[in-house]
């Protein structure tokens, strides 16, 4: 089993940035796919980022080159870097881990971009 926890969401204007973190209750060596989806109003479930067990990523084009995923093995938690945000970002971003075949999600966080 693993619990997440996550933060940094908020709202900001277009072109800003932010920084979400999920923690992890234990090693992300132990963990097999860790990242973020997020889901917006209406739409579904996204994919925005992933990492695999020895740091390998995955990003959506729509945010390729503009996020970034970061691991701290030593915390245990993974940072997803937001830059140059833009409405369409708008949604409630998703940690989630995969371990032993079970995937584990955090309770998810509100990112809003509005001028």
């Amino acid at each position: 089993q693993v619990q997440l926890v996550e933060s940094g969401g908020g709202l900001v204007q277009p072109g800003e940035s932010l920084r979400l973190s999920c923690a992890a209750s234990r090693s992300l060596f132990g963990i097999e796919t860790m990242g973020w989806y997020r889901q917006a109003p209406g739409k579904q479930r996204e994919m925005v980022a992933v990492t695999k067990r020895y740091g390998s990523r995955i990003y959506a084009d729509s945010v390729e080159g503009r996020f970034t995923l970061s691991r701290d093995t030593v915390k245990n938690t993974v940072y997803l870097d937001m830059n140059d945000l833009k409405l369409e970002d708008t949604a409630v971003y998703l940690c989630f881990a995969e371990v032993d075949g079970t995937t584990y999600w955090g309770q998810g966080t509100q990112v809003t971009v509005s001028s």
